[in-house]
C-alpha cells in the first residue's frame, strides 16, 4: 500500500523520515531573519474587532493582576462549556490556561518529556517549541487527501526506527484542521494515525484551533481523537483561530481525567507559573466571554468563516489556473500552494527554492508569504501557505465591507487581491469564475 502526499512524496511501508526535522527556518537564512524570530504567525481574520468583545475587554481595563496560573475559575469554566457544548465530558478541574497556544503548548511538551513526532507539513510554531527544550523533532508524511496527520505506516516506521537508534518517541502532535494546509483530515484518517500512535504508546497532543472555521460546517465531519481515545489525548485550543484577535492571546488545553492526566496538568501549571506565561486580566475575561459563545460571537464567527471561505476557494481557483498545484481548502483563512509545476518558469525569475519564493512572493504581493520550509518542508520545495485575511481589502473600512457584503468576491479590492496573486503566479489576468 502506497500513497503520494500533495507535494508529490510517496508514504507507505518502508518510507517513513525518522530524520529530525529542520529548522523552521529551513537550510539557509534569509537576509539575517532568524529560524524563530521571523517564524510567520497563525493567518488572521484581517476583520475588526467584534465590538461586543471590545465592551468586554473594556470593561476589564481596570484589573491590575493577571490571570492566576492556569487560568482563573470563570475561564477555566468557560472553557468546560465551549467543550461540553460538543459533546465533551470535561471539568473545569481537567483544564489549563495561557497567554496563547505557544507558551501552553512549550509546558506541555515539557510536563510529557521525550521525543516528538508530527506531520509534514505543519504549523511553523510546533518545531521551535520542540527545539527549545532540547528534544528532537521528528516529521512524518501526510496521506495523499490532506495535511495534519500522518500516514500511519510511515508513523510507526518512524517510530520504531527512532527507537532503534537510540530515541525516546512519546508524543505524537497532530491538527484535524490543518494549518497550514487548510484541509480536514477524514475520520478514518485521524483514527488510523492516533490507533498507530496509541498502539506505541505515544501520548497524543491534538491540536484543534481550527475546529470552528469549517468552510462547510454542515457537510465537513471533523474528529477529535479525544472522542475515542479520552485517556491518550490532550487537546489544545487557541482562541485566536475563530474567537479573538490575535492580539489577546488566550489558549486553554483540557487533560485527560486520570491520574496521569492530573499529573501532566500539575506539571504543566507548575512550568506555566516559572515561565511566568499568565493572561492578562482584561484578555481573560474577553476570552471567557468568547468561549460563551453569545450571540454577537456566534454570529461574527458564523460569518467571517463564511467570507473566508468565499475567498479561498477564490484563491484556490486562481493557484489552479496558474498551473500550480493546491489540496481544496476546508477550514481556516488560508490554502497551502505547491508551485512545483511552475518550477521553470520561477527559474527564470531568480526563484530556485522555498526561501526565494517566500521573499518572490511577498515582495510581489506586499504580505507576508511563508514559504514551505517555515513548516518543516524541504527547502528546495516551492510550497508556500497563501492568507485570505490581506485579500479582504486594505483598510479597516474596506475588511469590514467585505464582511457585510452580499457578492464579497464582486468587491473592487478584492477583485484587485485576487488580480494580484495571479499576476505574481504568472497566470490568467482575472480570477476563474466560481
Amino acid at each position: 500500500m502506497r500513497r503520494t502526499t500533495p507535494g508529490g512524496r510517496t508514504a507507505g511501508r518502508g518510507t517513513g523520515d525518522h530524520a529530525p526535522a529542520r529548522p523552521a527556518a529551513g537550510g539557509r537564512p534569509a537576509r539575517g531573519r532568524g529560524p524563530v524570530r521571523f517564524g510567520p504567525s497563525a493567518p488572521e481574520s484581517g476583520l475588526p474587532v467584534l465590538p461586543d468583545l471590545a465592551r468586554v475587554c473594556a470593561a476589564a481595563a481596570d484589573r491590575t493582576s493577571p490571570e492566576p496560573p492556569g487560568g482563573g475559575a470563570a475561564l477555566r469554566e468557560a472553557a468546560r462549556g465551549y467543550w461540553a457544548r460538543r459533546g465533551a465530558a470535561v471539568t473545569a478541574e481537567d483544564v489549563v490556561a495561557a497567554p496563547g497556544a505557544p507558551p501552553l503548548l512549550l509546558a506541555l511538551l515539557a510536563a510529557l518529556g521525550g521525543d516528538v513526532l508530527m506531520p509534514r507539513p505543519c504549523p511553523a510554531w510546533w518545531i521551535p517549541q520542540v527545539r527549545l527544550l532540547g528534544r528532537a523533532a521528528y516529521s512524518v508524511p501526510t496521506p495523499a487527501e490532506c495535511g495534519g496527520v500522518p500516514d500511519p505506516f510511515a508513523l510507526l516506521e518512524t517510530v520504531r526506527r527512532v527507537r532503534a537508534e537510540g530515541g525516546d518517541p512519546r508524543v505524537l502532535l497532530l491538527s484535524p484542521a490543518d494549518d497550514p494546509t487548510g484541509t480536514v483530515a477524514a475520520p478514518e484518517a485521524v483514527g488510523e494515525a492516533c490507533e498507530a500512535a496509541v498502539a506505541e504508546g505515544l501520548h497524543v497532543v491534538s491540536d484543534e484551533t481550527w475546529c470552528d472555521t469549517l468552510h462547510a460546517p454542515h457537510g465537513t465531519v471533523l474528529f477529535s481523537p479525544a472522542e475515542r481515545w479520552p485517556d491518550q489525548v490532550t487537546v489544545l485550543y487557541d482562541t485566536v483561530g475563530a474567537l479573538l484577535p490575535a492580539a489577546w492571546p488566550a489558549a486553554v488545553a483540557r487533560f485527560p481525567a486520570t491520574a496521569a492526566g492530573a499529573a501532566r496538568r500539575t506539571d504543566t501549571l507548575d512550568l506555566l507559573t516559572a515561565l511566568g506565561a499568565l493572561v492578562a486580566g482584561p484578555v481573560g475575561a474577553a476570552a471567557a466571554h468568547a468561549l460563551g459563545e453569545p450571540g454577537p460571537v456566534a454570529d461574527r464567527v458564523r460569518t467571517a468563516t463564511a467570507l473566508h471561505a468565499r475567498v479561498a476557494a477564490a484563491a484556490h481557483r486562481v493557484v489552479l489556473a496558474c498551473g500550480a498545484l493546491s489540496l481544496p481548502p476546508e477550514a481556516g483563512r488560508h490554502l497551502y500552494a505547491d508551485l512545483g509545476p511552475l518550477r521553470g518558469r520561477l527559474a527564470a525569475l531568480g526563484v530556485t527554492d522555498s526561501l526565494e519564493l517566500e521573499d518572490h512572493l511577498s515582495r510581489r504581493l506586499g504580505t507576508p508569504v511563508p514559504g514551505g520550509h517555515r513548516f518543516g518542508e524541504a527547502p528546495d520545495t516551492l510550497r508556500v501557505r497563501l492568507s485570505t485575511g490581506p485579500l479582504l481589502g486594505a483598510t479597516p473600512e474596506q475588511r469590514t465591507g467585505s464582511l457585510t457584503a452580499p457578492d464579497p468576491l464582486a468587491l473592487p479590492q478584492v477583485r484587485r487581491a485576487l488580480d494580484r496573486l495571479g499576476a505574481a503566479l504568472g497566470g490568467p489576468a482575472r480570477a476563474a469564475p466560481p
